[in-house]
C-alpha cells in the first residue's frame, strides 16, 4: 500500500498520478504499487513538483510497518528516534 500527499503542485502532475492511484482528496493519493513503479512515480513527483512539499508513505517490513520519504519543505519535520521515524512540528519563533 502506498500513500502520497502533495501540496501546491501542478494539476497535470496530480492528474497523471490518477492513472495508478485513487485521489481520495485534493493532493492525497492511495494505491497498491510495485516497488519499481513507486520509485519511478516518486522520481517524477520530485522532478515536476515545482518545490511543493510532497510525502510518500509505503508498507515495509520494518518495526513500524511503513517507511516515509519527503520532498520540498513539509510542515512537519521527520526525526529519527532510536530507529523510529517520527514527525515533529517545528516551533514558531
Amino acid at each position: 500500500m502506498v500513500a502520497i500527499v502533495m501540496e501546491s503542485v501542478p494539476i497535470g502532475l496530480r492528474g497523471e498520478l490518477t492513472r495508478w492511484m485513487l485521489e481520495l482528496k485534493s493532493g492525497v493519493f492511495l494505491g497498491t504499487l510495485s516497488a519499481r513503479v513507486r520509485e519511478q512515480l516518486w522520481a517524477k513527483i520530485c522532478a515536476e513538483s515545482r518545490g511543493g512539499p510532497c510525502i510518500i508513505v509505503w508498507s515495509a517490513q520494518c518495526e513500524q510497518g511503513f517507511k516515509m520519504q519527503f520532498w520540498g519543505a513539509p510542515s512537519r519535520v521527520p526525526t529519527n528516534w532510536e530507529g523510529l521515524q517520527l514527525l515533529t512540528k517545528p516551533s514558531k519563533p
